[in-house]
């Protein structure tokens, strides 16, 4: 993909994730004389609130970059650190039940 289009579409979701003020125009048109003429304007200001699927895509986005600098030695590593972490979540889990079988493939006592 091309880099400014990209550029383009990163900024326009940036903006969608922070939300942002815009202005809408409403004209009511009418025939007078024989011509179309304006004979009601309505300028309104709207706030666009944060979009939170935004703002994941922005910070899925930032965890790809962080991962795509990394060496090959770095992400072995990385994913060593990311097992033993699971590993250790999944022993306090199963150290937490207390029933005498198995649940969520733990061995309960």
């Amino acid at each position: 993909m091309n880099e400014e289009l990209t550029s383009k579409l990163f900024d326009a979701v940036k903006k969608k994730a922070m939300g942002y003020v815009t202005t809408e125009n409403v004209e009511e048109y009418a025939m007078v004389d024989g011509d179309l003429t304006v004979v009601k304007r309505k300028v309104t200001q709207k706030e666009v609130p944060p979009d939170v699927v935004a703002v994941k895509f922005l910070m899925d986005a930032a965890e790809d970059d962080r991962y795509s600098d990394m060496t090959e030695d770095e992400l072995e590593a990385e994913k060593i650190r990311l097992l033993k972490m699971l590993k250790e979540a999944e022993n306090a889990t199963c150290k937490s039940k207390a029933q005498n079988k198995v649940r969520n493939g733990c061995m309960q006592k």
